[in-house]
């Protein structure tokens, strides 16, 4: 089971450098405007917190990348950052940012603290 919340934990991470891909670098374009549902002037004025989000994203990724080589207390810490994240995330912007962002750390926590 071990195994089954690295790999949990492991596609958190790679998604969370989706979304650093996704705010940092598509933000603006049509792919990120789509995605978004934003026009292109909305894209326009606001790209620069877009890319302070996805710099975010990049560092849990990074903790979560960490926490696979060093131990579970760096995990849980990640992992726990990303569920907060993703619940505030659904409250304060859509509830489909629950199920993409904190539903995965869940489910890798819970796996992680149970085996």
């Amino acid at each position: 089971m071990k195994l089954i919340a690295g790999i949990l934990i492991a596609v958190v991470a790679f998604l969370h450098l989706g979304f650093l891909y996704l705010e940092m670098f598509l933000w603006d374009k049509p792919f990120g405007r789509k995605t978004f549902r934003m026009t292109e002037e909305r894209a326009r004025q606001s790209k620069t917190l877009a890319m302070n989000q996805g710099l975010y994203n990049g560092f849990l990724a990074a903790g979560l990348i960490w926490g696979l080589l060093a131990g579970d207390a760096i995990k849980i810490f990640f992992l726990s950052c990303v569920i907060l994240a993703g619940i505030f995330g659904a409250f304060t912007v859509n509830k489909k940012i629950f199920y993409v962002q904190a539903v995965p750390a869940i489910l890798a926590l819970v796996i992680l603290l149970t085996f």
